[in-house]
């Protein structure tokens, strides 16, 4: 069910999303995998066969585990002020997108799938960007906090089981190192354990590179760093050719998280999207809530090992999964591993050296 808020956007007609391929086992071969994974995360079952992706969906990265490549995605809120730094649990993120929320500060969705981990945090409110961000992932939504009319859009979101902190702090505790509203933190495990049954896995993000392919799409061009401004956060990636990730900065310096770890990605992609103010909304210090404009298509840049190509993004309704094409409307397809998406406005300032 759409939101009224969302069904005024302008449709376009998307691409047909991209389905990996999968394999079948059954419930016998897979045995105690299928009725617990091995960190304690509940995983999807119940039928008498269990298809397994031959990849993990959100990273193309092969499947080891059978319960979890047939488990559903995570969708977690994380603070991304100041404040909020250094977080938990980013790392493990398959997916991280940054939304511009309002003052020009920043936000993320991490969306976990593939690895888990103990700590992710700290957890904070919905916003209106997140249906359409979330909505083609599925699972779960995990969150802190919000204003009653961007709760409703969130839970009139088809596909999503909410784990609101508000409604139900078991999946949550509060700890350090922060104070005040940074202080909510939650794990896969606890998240996996509000999974409704029968869910499914979310579709591909993306086209993945086979093992031993470059990528090499038609116009990318060297590239060793990126310098980005989304809302009024300067932040950085810079290529690391021993590991082939894009190493993160914030505001000029390392972006470290809790455990010591730089947040790295295989993949950068910087979406171009603009912002709608949203009438009525701010937040307690009176600033404008906006809302990025996700359905439709616009430029793109995408960042892959040590490479840089300007595409296209497109994304057809809520539920439809983004696609990235070349100049010639290529699909391009990414470097196998963990993908951060930035979501800065057209004309933001970006750099790529």
């Amino acid at each position: 069910m759409r939101s009224a808020l969302l069904v005024l956007r302008r449709r376009q007609p998307g691409r047909s999303r991209v389905v990996i391929a999968a394999l079948t086992l059954s419930v016998a071969a897979v045995g105690a995998a299928c009725s617990k994974s091995d960190d304690g995360a509940t995983p999807v079952g119940g039928a008498t066969t269990t298809k397994v992706s031959a990849t993990y969906p959100l990273t193309g990265l092969p499947a080891t585990d059978a319960a979890t490549a047939g488990r559903p995605a995570l969708n977690v809120k994380i603070d991304n002020v100041a404040a909020a730094r250094p977080q938990a649990g980013v790392d493990a993120a398959d997916i991280v997108y940054e939304e511009v929320v309002e003052g020009g500060l920043t936000r993320l969705l991490a969306v976990y799938q593939s690895t888990d981990t103990d700590s992710i945090g700290p957890v904070r409110s919905v916003r209106p960007t997140d249906p359409n961000l979330a909505a083609p992932f599925g699972g779960v939504f995990a969150y802190s906090g919000g204003s009653e009319r961007f709760d409703a859009l969130i839970r009139a979101t088809a596909g999503l089981t909410i784990a609101s902190a508000d409604e139900d702090g078991t999946p949550y505790v509060n700890r350090g190192p922060h104070s005040g509203d940074h202080t909510t933190y939650t794990s896969t495990a606890a998240l996996y354990a509000k999974v409704a049954p029968g869910a499914s896995p979310p579709p591909a993000f993306s086209p993945f590179l086979r093992d031993g392919e470059a990528f090499a799409p038609a116009g990318a061009t060297p590239a060793s760093s990126l310098a980005l401004v989304v809302g009024t956060q300067p932040v950085g990636f810079d290529f690391d050719a021993a590991t082939k990730t894009w190493k993160r900065t914030n505001n000029g310096r390392p972006d470290l998280l809790q455990n010591g770890a730089q947040v790295e990605a295989t993949n950068v992609i910087v979406q171009f999207v603009p912002y709608n103010a949203v009438e009525g909304a701010t937040d307690t210090t009176g600033a404008q809530v906006f809302e990025a404009e996700l359905i439709g298509s616009g430029e793109a840049l995408i960042l892959s090992d040590g490479k840089s190509i300007t595409g296209r993004w497109t994304k057809s309704s809520t539920t439809a999964m983004t696609t990235y094409t070349d100049g010639a409307g290529a699909p391009i397809a990414l470097l196998p591993g963990r993908t951060w998406v930035e979501l800065p406005e057209p004309g933001a300032s970006s750099t790529v050296r």
